[in-house]
């Protein structure tokens, strides 16, 4: 069978999936949010206890991984600046990389504390995150719309954790990390940037949606989630994603393209949880995205048509094997949704995650995706038995 025939096969599956009743953004107003509600729950914090302790596979392997990384140790050490400058293709970089990898060291030592229920973790995840609040007062450059979008989600999964199963964060950092939320991050990614890649967008949703959750603030929640299902940017679902999965940045490169399927699965992850079901939109287009990406990745051919970005700012001719088969962690947590949750086949997907098992680190993705979502319970809507 020819690689379009396949994904047409594909799309008429998922659609079909997908085609259960959607939770509407507009549904959802109203609703208290849950809380901890980014990308992870009490229950699954729970499930994930318990099979670590157990000494249960894939979760053995991937917790050690886990607490092997540099990012997870108790001798980190934050490097804020009171001014953050990241230039085009990270030149200058005045903070940018520190700030990638201590919103990840906060995220690494959160995680550990709802784990093992060791207190130096908790206190380590707020060191970092107080770190910040009291030195940040500014991100600029020509990245400074992405580098807030990537790295943004990393401290907010931190302190939605910290916040919401620890009672050691005193009030007044509290106050003082939500006026670095509303005063310095919020107003760089407000307006997203509808014409550059479409990467930026997504990171920039995922964000957004974060930090709506966090300060339990419907307005900026709403506001990602409806530039999402109808923006007018590259990073909105229907101008990332064609009708057979292919991206935005598919003729741009392969780590840019599996950048923006990342964020937007954590975003809708995110949404999932809070009662809005954002996988759903276009017929459940974002699965058909990474099975797409991860058939081309494994080494198939798929159909392309050449791709003329918003405003026609970016115009690709043809696919890009520019870091093809290399693969990013991002399939675990799309996977779970769309196969366990759903009931939906992804077999491309499936075998990247074979292939790649357990998912890794990065300083842009959030990562560790087999200790935190493989095999986790399906529930009938998020973690929380449909809450």
């Amino acid at each position: 069978m020819r690689p379009v025939c396949i994904l047409f096969a594909l799309a008429v599956v998922v659609a079909a999936a997908a085609a259960g009743p959607a939770i509407t953004v507009a549904a959802a107003e109203g609703k208290a949010f849950v809380h901890p509600g980014i990308l992870h729950s009490a229950a699954e914090i729970e499930f994930i206890r318990a099979k670590t302790g157990a000494g249960e596979e894939p979760w053995k392997s991937a917790r050690e991984q886990f607490c092997a990384d540099a990012v997870a140790q108790l001798s980190w050490t934050p490097r804020p600046r009171a001014e953050v400058v990241r230039g085009a293709n990270n030149s200058p970089d005045l903070g940018g990389t520190d700030l990638l990898k201590d919103g990840s060291a906060a995220h690494a030592h959160a995680l550990q504390w709802c784990l093992t229920g060791r207190k130096a973790h908790a206190e380590k995840a707020i060191e970092i995150l107080n770190a910040y609040a009291a030195t940040l007062r500014s991100v600029g450059g020509h990245d400074a719309r992405l580098l807030v979008g990537m790295s943004g989600l990393q401290f907010l999964n931190a302190a939605e954790l910290v916040r919401h199963t620890h009672d050691g964060w005193r009030p007044e950092d509290l106050r003082r990390f939500e006026e670095l939320l509303r005063s310095v991050l919020y107003p760089v990614i407000k307006d997203f940037y509808p014409t550059a890649n479409g990467n930026w967008d997504a990171a920039m949703i995922q964000t957004l949606l974060a930090m709506g959750v966090f300060l339990d603030d419907r307005a900026m929640f709403d506001r990602a989630a409806g530039y999402f299902m109808k923006g007018g940017g590259n990073g909105a679902i229907g101008n990332y994603l064609n009708t057979f999965g292919e991206c935005q940045e598919s003729g741009r490169d392969q780590a840019h393209t599996q950048m923006g399927l990342g964020y937007l699965g954590c975003a809708c992850e995110i949404a999932w949880k809070q009662g809005v079901d954002l996988y759903g939109a276009l017929g459940g287009r974002l699965a058909l995205g990474f099975e797409y990406t991860a058939r081309y990745n494994l080494g198939q051919d798929v159909p392309y048509e050449p791709y003329r970005s918003v405003e026609g700012r970016y115009a690709y001719p043809a696919i890009s094997d520019k870091a093809r088969g290399r693969f990013s962690p991002i399939y675990e947590r799309v996977y779970h949704h769309y196969h366990d949750r759903m009931g939906m086949p992804m077999p491309w997907t499936e075998q990247v995650i074979r292939k790649m098992r357990p998912e890794g680190f990065s300083t842009v993705h959030a990562s560790w995706g087999t200790l935190l979502c493989a095999g986790l319970p399906a529930g009938a809507r998020g973690s929380d038995g449909g809450r």
